[in-house]
């Protein structure tokens, strides 16, 4: 099951899953509430040190007492986050022909 996801260019890239959950539906918003990075950035550019240390605990990290530092290490987790919903589908493409030379010394190691 791809996800469609639409691009500046106008090209719809399809991501295909790579858990259980997401082949069940999880889009993997309801960690973080979104999937946009800006807006994620955003949020967190209006939480308080401690609004940011709650939900630091809430995703498994340790809270810092430096705001900046800890923006830096949610942003990292959830740039991670997001990897894991986009993986890109590989398409198959053509097997590569070998000459009869090459095959011949390939098949001198059975």
């Amino acid at each position: 099951m791809a996800r469609p996801k639409k691009e500046a260019t106008g090209k719809i890239e399809t991501y295909e899953p790579t858990t259980l959950d997401q082949i069940f539906g999880d889009t993997g918003i309801s960690k973080y509430k979104t999937l946009d990075l800006s807006e994620y950035e955003k949020s967190l550019g209006e939480m308080s040190l401690s609004d940011l240390q709650n939900h630091a605990l809430k995703l498994g990290l340790v809270p810092i007492d430096n705001a900046q530092m800890l923006k830096k290490r949610l942003i990292v987790a959830f740039k991670v986050h997001i990897a894991q919903f986009r993986k890109p589908i590989v398409r198959n493409k053509k097997p590569i022909e070998l000459d009869s030379e090459t095959k011949k010394i390939l098949a001198e190691g059975r």
